[in-house]
């Protein structure tokens, strides 16, 4: 079996804990693709996959993005196009559809989880909008289910107490990038800047990298069960 990762820097696991490594230990078998790339919004993801054509022979391939159009906004300089509004985002996210369901067999969407811990805050209503932009342009698609991750992680914010920390310098950002690689370091910070699941609001910690590994493995197990069934 082959899965494909497609996101931005919370697939490709840098700053913060890798799910996909995670996945890697776990899947040993199973060929994971690592397709994430820091800073990406879906304009530019969109841009990306009509320059470099998917492989095309994936069984599986997950699509997490998002989280960039809003957080983006954060920042003082933003390294790639950011849609203007939620219209903007519906066309270009159904544009990577189109691109990402033509030749794997199953494509899963997953919402952009947190722009933040504080999950009443105006980025994260914004999130929620875009959410559900996801799903709805997904149940359109025969190949494609929907993950919403969001709610996952608001329901365990819900039952824990965190800060509203928000890294939006991009020289501390960088700093995170460059000082904090061990799970150890970074988890400590992530503590002591009063977070669960993140290391700066938005880059996972050991615990939300965890979170979203065991959601993606039970899709690619559920996958495997069924491909068995069907070879017997």
């Amino acid at each position: 079996m082959k899965v494909g990762l497609v996101g931005d820097s919370l697939t490709e696991g840098r700053p913060g804990v890798s799910f996909s490594k995670l996945l890697m230990e776990k899947f040993p078998d199973i060929n994971i693709v690592n397709l994430g790339k820091p800073g990406e919004t879906v304009k530019s993801l969109h841009t990306r996959l009509t320059k470099t054509i998917l492989t095309t022979d994936y069984d599986l391939l997950f699509l997490w993005i998002g989280v960039n159009d809003v957080y983006s906004k954060m920042l003082k300089m933003q390294a790639q196009p950011v849609v203007k509004n939620q219209e903007e985002f519906h066309e270009y996210f159904k544009r990577v559809l189109d691109l990402v369901t033509v030749s794997p067999k199953h494509v899963v969407t997953v919402s952009p989880a947190l722009v933040g811990e504080n999950i009443k805050n105006e980025a994260n209503k914004d999130i929620r909008e875009l959410s559900k932009i996801i799903e709805s342009l997904s149940n359109k698609y025969s190949n494609v289910c929907f993950l919403n991750l969001q709610s996952v992680f608001e329901k365990y914010l819900s039952e824990a107490t965190s800060s509203d920390y928000i890294s939006t310098g991009i020289f501390r950002v960088m700093i995170d990038v460059l000082f904090y690689k061990d799970q150890k370091r970074i988890d400590q910070l992530s503590k002591s800047r009063g977070l669960q699941l993140t290391l700066d609001g938005i880059h996972l910690n050991s615990v939300g990298a965890a979170i979203v590994a065991e959601k993606y493995a039970k899709i690619i197990e559920n996958l495997l069960v069924k491909t068995n069934t069907k070879r017997k």
